[in-house]
Formats: C-alpha cells, structure tokens, sequence
C-alpha cells in the first residue's frame, strides 16, 4: 500500500486527496487552528510518500536547508514586509480621517440619487490600503447616515461598498491573499497590480452595481436602530480636521505607481541602464510600500498632531492580526513545498494535460471547494497555490499568465460566503441582516463577484 501511494500515478493523487479531506476535517470538525492544521498534514503527506527524515525537517548540522523551513521562509522572507507595510497604511489612512473625506466627498459630488454609487466608489478606492472588516467598521455609519437621510432600505447603500472592499481585499496587493498566491508562484507585484484592476473592477461594475441596485429596490431593511447613535457620532466627527481629499489619494497610489513604474521599466528600459535601476529600485513592493507608510506617518500623522506615542500604539495595535495572516501563510507554504516534493504537482501537470483542462480553471475550483468548506479565504488561496504551483512550474508561463492564475485563485476563495465565514457574520450584525437577507444578499453578491473575476481571469488567458 505504501509503495503504492509512492510511486504510482494513482497513489499520489490519492495522497494528495486525502490529503485535502483531512484538512479540512481538522479545520472545519475538530476546529485545529488552520496553520497548525497545514503543517500537520504537510508532515503526514511527507512522510506517506517516503520523503526521507533529513530531506523533511534537516539535520542538527542543516536544519536550514529542510522542506520545513525552507517552505516557511520561503514565502515569509517575499510576503512579510509587504503585509505589514500595507497594514502601516491602510491604519494611518483609517486613523487619520481618510476614509470619512473620501466617502463625505464622493457623497457630496455625486448627489443623493446615486449615493449607493458614492458608497462603491469609495469601497472601491478604500480597500485598497485597508483590511475588508476595518473597512466595514469605519464606513459603516456612513453607511448608515445615507441611508437614514434617504430613507431607502439600507441594502441599496451596503452592498456597493462591500462589493468595492471585497473585490479590492481579493484581487488587490497588498493584501495577504493575491500577495501570498504571487509569492508561491513567483510572480511580479506590479503583474497582479494591473491583472487586478482588470477583473476587479468588472466584478465590481456587475456586482457592486447592477446587482446592488436590483436587490436593494426589492429587499426593505430599515438602518438597525442600535447603530443609529453610531452614525450620529461619525457624522457628528465630520466637523473635525480631515486630511484634503488630494493627499488621502496620492498616499494611496504612491505605492501603486512606484510598482507600476517598476514593472513597465523592466518591459521597456535598455537591461543594464542606470534609469532601470533606480525604477527597479523604487518599484520594489517593500521599498514602494516603505515610502508611503513614510509619507503617511509625516503628513496624516506628525503634521496633523499626531504623537510618536500615538504613532507607535497605532502600529503596534494594526501589527496585531497580522500574526496569525503570516503563520497561516508561511504553514501553506510549507504544505506546497511538501506537495512539490512528493511528485504530486508533475502527477497533477502529466493529468492535466492528457484531460485538456486549463490549469486556470482547476486552481478556480479547487479555490472555490476550498473556500464553501472551510469558510477561510486566505487558507483557500494558501491551500490551492500550493496545489498547482508545482503544476505551473514546468509550464513555461508568463508573468502576465501567472498573474491570472492568482486571479482565478482570488476568485474561488471568495464565492458563496455564508455561515462559516467570519465575513458573512460581520456584514449581517454591521448592517442588521438576519441570516437569510444575508445570504439573499452577502452571499449571493459573493458568488457574483466570483464568477465575474473568473470569467474575465479565463477571457484574458486565451489572449495574453
């Protein structure tokens, strides 16, 4: 039985099924922390496919060079400085008054009657910096004000701006998820940068749009009456000093830019050329992201009163969460590693290639089982990179074909939110949803958002 979970084609597929089954029956029935979860069933896998001991966790003398550590650090050493540098951002922007001026002043221009766009809009650019669950929390009673002010069913306002926060937390760097899927498969920030503006906004035009306008006339939900006293105070909060709407945006697109320039310097400028290296130089996501946490911290936060107290409780308070984000990450790195190690990921290319399925259109729904299962998208995302990076790596794809992988990743692991994700939780108690207008809702936008990202990611591969 062993030799045969070795050294057939059968076997190893097998392995790495159960492989998966075990996951999540560790995850979802016994509620094992998922990194702990990764790394136990990374282990089991290792050792079923006869990985030698030395190979797995090193020696004394090489402990260094073993799949344990080299799957963790791997990923770590390309995705740590990334992640905590954005979360820097998005806490000074939120921190600051950011996200109350930009969505005060998109109301203001485009009107009462298209205030729901207002609201997307303003998830849209929003979520860029921010975590989706800080921005629910500091644009909710925003939310709650234009709705009040309107009185139309509170559904109309919320969905657009969790369309443009969603569709920006899954798609967008420099959150854990797209920047984790580029580290595993070694693909450019600034790729994924232009990759997720293509599929990200669509997604958001049919989702946070048409679908938003269509169920919020035919689905009455008043503003929930506890959090009224709330969206006093955030209205009640617009009197103070706020940051001019112009330097909120430049914050935000200095990174993007940076990148950006970084990524078409390397297409265009001659190889070798000192502007090539000072584009290189700036484009590279850390030092990108290093600049504008800089320029956030001087001018929304020393030049505006902020202490340096206040500045390092803000960080040490927005580093937090990041903790358990990384150790998941890093576990499926380690996960990959181990799947790459064992053969699974040549079994799975030699498959794919005799069925004819597109690589992009498994990693969607592997990502999508993954996520309908267990609820989490960032263990979604970790878990299926992991399965096809050994696939695409004897493939001979591109930057830009890569980049779209991580798009369909990004894609399945946020369809059909519903009652084990945390998010489907947040967004029913911040907007006074019971558990069936939420999936009416939340849910069904989710799934929208999904299957749009997919289609575009899949219409883009046949021409890039």
């Amino acid at each position: 039985m062993i030799d045969w979970l070795q050294h057939s084609t059968g076997g190893l597929l097998t392995l790495a099924a159960l492989s998966i089954a075990l996951l999540l029956l560790l995850i979802i029935r016994w509620k094992v922390e998922p990194f702990i979860a990764l790394i136990v069933v990374g282990l089991l896998v290792a050792l079923a496919a006869g990985v030698p001991t030395e190979t797995l966790v090193g020696s004394a003398q090489k402990a260094s060079d073993s799949l344990l550590e080299k799957g963790f650090g791997g990923i770590l050493g390309h995705i740590t400085a990334i992640i905590g540098l954005g979360t820097l951002l998005g806490a000074i922007l939120e921190a600051s008054g950011g996200a109350q001026v930009l969505t005060r002043k998109l109301l203001t221009l485009f009107g009462d009657n298209r205030a729901p766009l207002a609201m997307g809009l303003a998830g849209l650019i929003f979520g860029v910096p921010v975590f989706f669950d800080i921005g629910i929390f500091v644009l909710a009673p925003l939310v709650y004000v234009a709705a009040k002010q309107s009185g139309r069913s509170i559904v109309l306002y919320a969905m657009p701006l969790l369309a443009g926060l969603s569709v920006m937390h899954a798609f967008m760097p420099p959150h854990p998820g797209p920047v984790a899927a580029a580290g595993l498969l070694g693909v450019s920030l600034g790729w994924i940068i232009i990759m997720a503006l293509a599929v990200a906004i669509p997604s958001w035009l049919v989702g946070g749009v048409l679908f938003s306008s269509w169920i919020g006339k035919r689905l009455t939900v008043p503003v929930p009456e506890e959090m009224l006293a709330a969206a006093e105070k955030a209205r009640g909060e617009g009197a103070r000093d706020e940051p001019p709407l112009s330097l909120v945006l430049g914050i935000i697109a200095v990174p993007l830019v940076l990148i950006l320039a970084g990524t078409f310097g390397s297409i265009l400028l001659p190889k070798g050329s000192t502007l090539l290296g000072v584009f290189t130089f700036f484009g590279t996501p850390a030092v990108a992201l290093t600049i504008a946490v800089l320029l956030a911290f001087w001018l929304l936060g020393f030049r505006r009163g902020m202490t340096r107290e206040q500045v390092t409780e803000l960080s040490a308070a927005s580093l937090r969460p990041v903790a358990m984000i990384l150790l998941v990450v890093g576990a499926g790195g380690f996960f990959g590693a181990v799947l790459s190690a064992t053969g699974v990921g040549k079994v799975l290319a030699t498959e794919l290639s005799d069925l004819g399925l597109p690589v992009i259109a498994l990693s969607y729904v592997i990502s999508c089982a993954l996520r309908i299962a267990q609820g989490s998208a960032t263990v979604a995302i970790v878990t299926t990179t992991g399965i096809v990076a050994p696939v695409v790596a004897d493939l001979g794809y591109s930057q830009p074909q890569l980049a779209l992988v991580v798009m369909a990743i990004a894609s399945g692991s946020i369809i059909a939110s519903h009652v084990n994700d945390g998010g489907f939780w947040i967004v029913s108690r911040y907007f006074g949803l019971s558990v069936k207008e939420t999936l009416q809702t939340w849910t069904v936008l989710e799934t929208i958002l999904s299957v749009v990202g997919f289609a575009v990611a899949a219409l883009l591969s046949l021409v890039v």
